[in-house]
């Protein structure tokens, strides 16, 4: 059975920003909501400094919250596959921006525009994508679905950028 951390708050409605601010770091976490003002998260310690932390704030924002240690008695399966369908939009949207990334330097390829500049673009880029599955994957405490999908597109990327690094070094060396 797992441990769950839930969180539960109320912030007054103006200003808004508050309340959107609460939901930012929310999401930033991981946390699904199971109902307005009521999210969850697997317990462990990094969360629980996180929610602690959030209970804080929210305190000083004039609102109200209680964080609560939980374990489902009924519906644990439910509130499971809500977790991991949270986790695999993630990696979804992660795989979304990859086909972006491998269109964008195939796009390079075919213009045979082999700069430094480009390169050095492009890896900004990729180094954005793995640094974000890196923190998805942090918070996939129970490995979804879409995870293995996610890491062969990512290295599929990572080979493709090598392979335009090795056209830009020979397009350097040749003087074009």
């Amino acid at each position: 059975m797992t441990q769950w951390l839930v969180l539960v708050y109320r912030i007054p409605s103006e200003p808004t920003r508050l309340r959107a601010a609460a939901w930012r770091r929310l999401k930033g976490l991981g946390a699904v909501y199971l109902q307005n003002s009521v999210a969850a998260l697997p317990a462990t310690p990094q969360t629980e400094r996180a929610l602690r932390k959030l209970r804080h704030d929210i305190v000083e924002m004039s609102g109200t919250a209680l964080l609560l240690s939980a374990s489902a008695l009924v519906g644990e399966t439910d509130l499971m596959a809500t977790y991991q369908a949270a986790r695999d939009d993630e990696y979804e949207e992660i795989i979304d921006r990859c086909q972006d990334f491998l269109a964008q330097v195939a796009k390079e390829h075919v213009a045979e525009h082999f700069t430094f500049a480009e390169l050095e673009e492009n890896e900004v880029d990729l180094v954005k994508l793995q640094r974000w599955f890196e923190k998805v994957s942090e918070r996939d405490v129970f490995g979804a679905p879409n995870r293995a999908a996610t890491e062969s597109v990512l290295a599929e990327c990572a080979r493709v950028l090598e392979d335009y690094a090795g056209r830009v070094y020979q397009e350097e060396s040749e003087g074009h």
